[in-house]
C-alpha cells in the first residue's frame, strides 16, 4: 500500500475530522473512502461522455432508418 503526504487548509482538514467522527471513521478511512467515490464519479462521467458523442456520431444514421421503418409502415402495400 502506498503512502500520500497532502496539505490542504486547515477548514478543510476540520470538516474531514468532524465528518469522519460523525462517522466513527478514522480521518484516512474517511479520505480514502472519498477518493474512491471521486473515482467512480469520474467514470461514470467519463462513460457518460463517451456514450454521448457515440450516440451524437450515429444520431444522423438512425434517424434516417427511423424514416425508412416509417416509410415502411405508412405504404398501402405494407
Amino acid at each position: 500500500m502506498g503512502t500520500i503526504s497532502l496539505r490542504i487548509e486547515d477548514e478543510l482538514l476540520d470538516a474531514v475530522t468532524n465528518q469522519a467522527k460523525a462517522l466513527r471513521l478514522t480521518r484516512t478511512e474517511y479520505l480514502r473512502r472519498a477518493i474512491t467515490e471521486m473515482n467512480d464519479k469520474v467514470a461514470r462521467d467519463l462513460r457518460r461522455h463517451r456514450l454521448q458523442e457515440a450516440s451524437r456520431k450515429v444520431r444522423a444514421e438512425s434517424m434516417l432508418v427511423n424514416r425508412e421503418f416509417a416509410d415502411i409502415e405508412e405504404a398501402p402495400d405494407a
